[in-house]
């Protein structure tokens, strides 16, 4: 049997890792295919080789575009290559442009198709991410919930796929890489503090509205301990667009760092006090058992609730003033009582796995 696993993104490329080698054990004929969307060498390449995953069978080069251009050029290409060789499933995660076009692309073509980390919903329509994700779920023939809530929304939803609770493969990641990354990574070498904040920053919503982006300049320049910013390239792009960048670039407060690996980012959330951020796989990262950390959402809203719940994350707004007098209460009582991970024991690649062997 032939499974066509799709990655466009860093997080996806993280998030199937596990996924692929569980398929590869399982003696399927795996098929790697990587849409193009994050074209970047930091974005992209880099997490092949430190995931220790093949260089993929097919790169589709659909890069950067307006949504819709880009959406439709991967549905183009998707659709060609499922043609030959004919995949009996194809898998895709999460909630990019890469995964709709993949979804309906296979699913034009009368090919089963599996969404991994089915079932998250933030109700916030302003994100992309959300369209795109309620869209490849009613699209998708094996839906493979991370969690209880994520099952009960597929079931409200009346999905037509069938729905199988896995866990979440990125704590998979977490526990795979992280021994790797303490043998391996230098990137503490440029953190010029014991005692710092992580953030990460580049949802569409914050960085392309300047008056949300002059909003968090201000939080990471008046948090309470230093800040260590890798600089996602859109981000990177918006502060010289709206006359931000020097700032950050002056602040004693902020360490800014190029686009960090999949095995730095690992080390730097490891060994820091806290962590800022509008992703979400960070948010479920930090409920890892090897991780455990203080996650503040610069976001309105949240599609992982448990994690919430659990006492790993909360949803702090993107206002400064209410973002800053959070970081304070913390800093002055860092003090937490975290609940067990909510997202799996770290099987969720093999689970997936056997419920496929068990389908196709």
């Amino acid at each position: 049997m032939l499974v066509s696993v799709v990655v466009g993104t860093r997080p996806e490329i993280i998030k199937m890792a596990s996924v692929f080698f569980a398929l590869k054990k399982a003696k399927f004929q795996v098929r790697l295919v990587h849409s193009g969307q994050h074209y970047d060498y930091k974005m992209s390449k880099v997490f092949f080789e430190e995931l220790e995953l093949p260089e993929p069978d097919s790169f589709l080069s659909v890069g950067s575009g307006p949504p819709g251009q880009q959406t439709g050029d991967a549905l183009a290409k998707f659709e060609k290559e499922f043609a030959d060789p004919r995949p009996d499933c194809v898998l895709v995660e999460g909630d990019t442009n890469t995964v709709l076009a993949g979804a309906l692309a296979a699913m034009k073509r009368h090919i089963k198709v599996g969404h991994v980390e089915a079932g998250l919903r933030s109700y916030d329509l302003r994100m992309p991410e959300e369209l795109n994700r309620r869209l490849a779920d009613h699209a998708s023939d094996y839906l493979f919930a991370p969690t209880d809530d994520s099952v009960k929304i597929l079931k409200g939803e009346s999905v037509w796929g069938k729905i199988f609770r896995t866990g979440n493969t990125v704590i998979d990641a977490t526990i795979r890489y992280l021994p790797k990354a303490e043998k391996t990574s230098s990137v503490m070498w440029d953190v010029p503090w014991k005692n710092y904040a992580l953030a990460t920053l580049h949802r569409a919503e914050n960085v392309d509205n300047p008056e949300v982006l002059q909003q968090m300049v201000e939080i990471l320049h008046g948090c309470p301990i230093p800040v260590v910013l890798p600089l996602h390239p859109r981000t990177d792009l918006r502060l010289r667009e709206y006359d931000l960048k020097d700032r950050v670039e002056r602040s004693k407060n902020i360490k800014l760092l190029p686009p960090a690996g999949y095995l730095d980012m690992l080390l730097l959330m490891r060994n820091s006090n806290f962590v800022l951020t509008d992703s979400g796989g960070i948010q479920e990262e930090a409920t890892s058992p090897v991780m455990k950390r203080k996650v503040f959402v610069m976001r309105k809203s949240t599609e992982r609730p448990e994690a919430v719940r659990a006492g790993y994350c909360k949803v702090v707004g993107t206002r400064s003033k209410a973002v800053l007098r959070e970081l304070r209460r913390f800093a002055d009582d860092p003090k937490t009582s975290f609940k067990p991970c909510p997202y799996g024991r770290g099987d969720s690649g093999e689970r997936i796995a056997r419920i496929l062997r068990r389908e196709l």
